[in-house]
C-alpha cells in the first residue's frame, strides 16, 4: 500500500482508550499516532498497550488544536457523526492522511473541525468506543487502498490470488543518455581526429 497514515485523538480522558487504538494503528501499519490536549498526561501515564506500539510507533502530544502540525501534504480527516460528513463507505482515502477521532461522550472541537480537509462518519445509529469507530476508519483505509483480489460473486473467498504487479521496461527519451548508460561510445566523426 502506498502513501502513509497516522491517526490521533482530541481530549480523551481514558487512558485504555488511548492504548486499544494505539495497539490496533500499530497493527495496521500505521505511521504515527498523536494526541490534541488529552486528559491524562500521556507523557507519564503508562498505556494500556500488549503490542509495545509505544516503542514502534512515533506519539506526538500537542496542548492546543492550534499547536499541531502535520508532514507536508498530509489531509486531516476527522471522525464525526455528523450530518454532512461524508459517510465512511463512500470515502476515497488520501494516500497520506491523518485520522483525528473525537473523546468520549463529546465531539470533535469546532476549531479542529475547521482543520479537518474532510470529515467522515460510520454510518450508524449512534457513536460508538473510539478505539472501535478508529479500528473501523483503518480497515476502511486498508480494504480500499491495499492489493486485494476481488470479493466473488457467490459466498465465500476469491479463487485466485490477485495479479501480481508488473513494470514495464524502462523507457529512455533522450538518446545520448541511453547510449551513456549502456556503455556504447559514440562513433567519432572524422572532423573529431
Amino acid at each position: 500500500m502506498r502513501g502513509y497514515f497516522g491517526i490521533g485523538v482530541e481530549r480523551i480522558s481514558k487512558p485504555g482508550n488511548v492504548g486499544n487504538l494505539m495497539r490496533t494503528a500499530h497493527a495496521f501499519g500505521a505511521s504515527f499516532f498523536f494526541a490534541i490536549d488529552p486528559e491524562p498526561d500521556l507523557r507519564e501515564t503508562r498505556l494500556v498497550d500488549t503490542s509495545g506500539a509505544t516503542l514502534h510507533l512515533p506519539l506526538y502530544i500537542h496542548d492546543r488544536v492550534a499547536d499541531m502540525s502535520l508532514p507536508k501534504d498530509c489531509a486531516l480527516v476527522g471522525v464525526e457523526l455528523t450530518d454532512d460528513a461524508i459517510e465512511l463507505p463512500s470515502f476515497r482515502h488520501p494516500s497520506r492522511a491523518a485520522y483525528v477521532l473525537g473523546p468520549e461522550r463529546e465531539s470533535l472541537s469546532p476549531a479542529l473541525l475547521e482543520r479537518c480537509d474532510f470529515v467522515v462518519k460510520i454510518p450508524m445509529s449512534f457513536c460508538i468506543n473510539v478505539g472501535v469507530a478508529g479500528a473501523l476508519v483503518m480497515y476502511d483505509r486498508m480494504i480500499s487502498l491495499g492489493r486485494f483480489a476481488e470479493r466473488p460473486v457467490r459466498p465465500g473467498g476469491p479463487l485466485e490470488a490477485p495479479a501480481q504487479h508488473r513494470h514495464g521496461r524502462q523507457i529512455m527519451r533522450n538518446a545520448e543518455r541511453r547510449r551513456r548508460i549502456r556503455g556504447v561510445q559514440k562513433p567519432m566523426d572524422d572532423a573529431d581526429e
